[in-house]
Formats: structure tokens, sequence, C-alpha cells
């Protein structure tokens, strides 16, 4: 097999003509290793995985954006070759373009994947934070009329009045609220939250 040290070849091993095969002869030297992959030969799985796993991985890094997830991929893709290798047919194309297809479909299941993690953790977090925030303003408005809650609203601090004023009065989201109050998103929540906590303590509820 080729040293990838001293590009040597060592004649001795009888998969070493499959290596060289896989530079002299380009797809037909790697429909050769792919076909003895289909027989369990290990050491032509290491060549293939030699001849063309540069190209494989750059292209999931191009699709996923990502070097770790690119990484997975890669090994995936290796797996479902060794695994469908038998099957594979050469009259419907290259086994580059095979191996490439399935890193493709891959990497974009992968990218489908983090993106639907992402939405679920980000909901997960809004529900979290929002929740007990909505509840206790449904909580005011059952309790007291407008009149008596913009009152209340004077016994808030000037940054909780001004927080919640704009998130239930003028109909801003949380989002926006912190854009137009300049501060972080976690911090016009905390406002908003405390703010219509102690409105409802300041209007008889309880806090």
């Amino acid at each position: 097999m080729t040293d990838p040290g001293t590009g040597g070849t060592d004649f001795s091993d009888p998969h070493a003509a499959a290596a060289r095969d896989t530079a002299d002869n380009g797809g037909s030297g790697l429909a050769a290793l792919l076909r003895r992959c289909g027989e369990g030969d290990e050491a032509s799985f290491a060549a293939l995985y030699d001849a063309t796993s540069s190209k494989v991985y750059g292209l999931a890094v191009r699709v996923t954006r990502s070097p770790e997830i690119a990484a997975e991929v890669v090994q995936e893709v290796y797996l479902m070759a060794w695994q469908q290798s038998a099957r594979f047919d050469a009259s419907r194309g290259t086994v580059l373009g095979w191996l490439c297809t399935l890193a493709h479909r891959r990497a974009v299941d992968r990218v489908r994947q983090v993106a639907r993690e992402r939405d679920r953790e980000q909901t997960y977090e809004d529900q979290r934070a929002e929740t007990p925030t909505d509840q206790t303003w449904q909580e005011v408005e059952q309790s007291m009329n407008t009149h008596e809650v913009r009152n209340g609203l004077g016994s808030l601090t000037p940054l909780q009045r001004e927080a919640v004023a704009m998130a239930y009065y003028q109909g801003y989201t949380h989002q926006e609220v912190a854009v137009r109050l300049d501060v972080p998103l976690g911090t016009a929540k905390a406002r908003i939250r405390d703010g219509l906590k102690n409105l409802r303590s300041a209007l008889g509820g309880q806090a």
C-alpha cells in the first residue's frame, strides 16, 4: 500500500494494485476498490477512503458550514458506502459522484436537523420565559378595569412602567421592546415580568 510519508508502494501487498489503479485510472480504479469493498475487503475500503474523503469532506463543509458536523457527515457517508457497496451500479455514474450525492443528502439532512433542534430550544426558552408574564397580565386584566390598571402603573419603577406600557398598551413584542429600550432581550423580559408582578401586588393581588 502507498506510504503517505514517502510515497512508496509495497508491491507485496495484493491490494496495492487497487490503490495504483485509483491514481492511474481514475473512476475505474475507484470502481474496482468499491467492488472489493462489496466483497468485505477492508484494505480496499481504506484505500477508497484515502482517495476520496477529502472531496467528500469539502462538499460537506460547504453545505453545513461546520467542520464538526461535516466530519460527522463523512463518517456516516462511508458507513453507508461500506454497507451499500455491493449494490453500486457503475452504469449510473461514478463512484466519486455517488459518494458526493450521499454526502450532499446527508449534509442537508443534518442542517435541517440542527435547525429543527435550534427552533425547538428557542420555542422552549420563549415559553418558559414568557408564559408566567402573560398569565400575570391576564390575571391583572381579569381582576381590574383599564382605569385601575393605568393608575396602578404609577407604582412601578420608571423602567418597569416603560417596558410594560410598550408591551401591553403599544403592542410591541418583547424583542421590539428590547430594541427600542436598547437593552438585551433578557433584560426587557425581566422588566416586563417584574413590572407586572408589582402591578398585580399594587392592585391588591398576590405577588
